[in-house]
Order: C-alpha cells, then structure tokens, then sequence
C-alpha cells in the first residue's frame, strides 16, 4: 500500500529534508585531498544530535547483511555504488568521486538524499558520469505530477543514461519513504514490465535515487556484507532526493 501524505505531514517531511540536505552540503564541502571518510561520518552524526534528529541509516537492520548498519552516512568510493562504510583508513586523494548517502528521522518523519561528488582534479568522462547521472535525476524528478505514471520516472533515469552510454543498477533502487525510512513503492531507475505501475497521486513521498556505472551494469556486495561495488571495477555515481507529489507538482523536500 502506497501511503500519502498530509499537506501537515510533508511540511514535518521537508524539515528532516532540509537537515539532510545542510547535512550533506556541510560533508560534501569537506570531501578535499586528505580527508578520510570517518572525518565526515563524525561531522554529520554531530549535526544530526545537535538538531535534534535520529540517524536513518545507523542501527538499520538489514537481512542481506546480517547486521545492523553502523554509521550515519553511506561513503563509496570510485567503484563502490553504495553502502560504503566511512573509515579513518579511506583517505580522499585527487580523482577519485564519493558518493555521499545520508537521511535523518525527525518529528516522526524522514529525509534521504544523496550526491556524488569529485575529489580535487577528475577527468572528463568522471566529470560526464557526474552530471548525467543528476540530470537523470533531475528529469525523473519532473516525471513526480499526479496523474502520471511510476514508469514515467523510471524511464527518465534510465532513458537519458543509456542514451550517454552508461549503465543502470539493477539490484538496488528507489523507494517511498515518509514514516519509515523504506515504504512502497520500489522505484527502480529503469523499466520492468512485471511490475507494477501504480498511477502517482498527491500526497505521494518518493526516494528517487539513480545509480549509475560508467562501464557494465553488474555490482558485487564485499566480504563486509555491505559494501556494493561494480563488477568490472568501473565508477560508480548516486544522487537522490526525496520527492512529494503535490498539487503544484513535484516538491523536492530534501532541498531549499
């Protein structure tokens, strides 16, 4: 069951949205040459506790995994696609991407977002990946109007990234999102026809998040049961936001 949300409800949504985005606006800028992941990991679990808001991620059981995720942030690296680890071993040096993940509950209510961001000098085809992958983003994002389709935003992702030569994820995807961090529907960042296709109506919350290679689809998970890295060793790129269906059309709550 797709849950909407109250026009009370979205505006407690958008306060956790915009801690997650000032949140990842504050890592984001500290993701410099000589910087480790574990760095970030203890400057966003601060701003997290001062503002009064529970971590998302840190504590989340997942079976796949065993365990309950330790951190407050998602760090990966280069190749990783998701659900790496923050550690004081991963020192940032100049070329490589971090794709920041991160959400927050608060007042009952969650945010998630994330962005992919260069460290120091990238090459051209990183610099390609980074800007196609969030233009996929930014076109699903204005797929979000009532009356429209699930697909519409699925095939806006993967559409334009095909089209510039990149791969989609397929074994992880979006989500609905509001009282609980994961909620229906799934939102892949491509077409299936075996599923399903509900129609999107006010009130609806969506995670939209593209993940994308730049070499072939296929992802590996690592001996740490967390970490998802591409099979061929390519980078990887995320951007996410979480979007409302409104009357006025699509509302990005996790940005100003």
């Amino acid at each position: 069951m797709i849950i909407r949300k109250s026009p009370a409800e979205l505006e407690k949504m958008r306060r956790a949205g915009l801690l997650v985005h000032a949140i990842l606006q504050k890592v984001s800028s500290m993701a410099q040459v000589g910087v480790s992941t574990h760095e970030m990991e203890v400057v966003a679990e601060k701003m997290m506790k001062d503002a009064g808001a529970k971590p998302a991620f840190k504590g989340y059981y997942v079976p796949a995994a065993g365990s309950k995720y330790p951190f407050v942030l998602c760090t990966s690296v280069n190749d990783e696609v998701v659900h790496g680890m923050p550690s004081a071993k991963r020192v940032l040096k100049s070329g490589d991407i971090v794709s920041i993940d991160t959400g927050v509950c608060l007042e009952g209510y969650f945010g998630d977002s994330a962005v992919t961001v260069p460290v120091g000098e990238v090459s051209e085809e990183v610099k390609k990946l980074l800007r196609v992958t969030d233009e996929s983003l930014q076109l699903a994002i204005g797929q979000m109007k009532a009356g429209n389709r699930l697909f519409d935003v699925c095939s806006a992702v993967e559409r334009h990234v095909t089209s510039n030569g990149f791969s989609i994820v397929r074994e992880f995807v979006g989500h609905g999102i509001g009282t609980a961090l994961h909620e229906e529907p799934q939102v892949p960042n491509y077409v299936d026809r075996r599923n399903e296709n509900p129609r999107l109506k006010e009130g609806m919350v969506l995670a939209i998040e593209p993940m994308v290679n730049a070499g072939r689809p296929e992802t590996k998970v690592l001996s740490d049961r967390w970490t998802a890295v591409t099979k061929d060793g390519s980078n990887a790129a995320h951007f996410e936001h979480s979007v409302a269906v409104t009357a006025n059309g699509p509302w990005v709550l996790t940005r100003p």
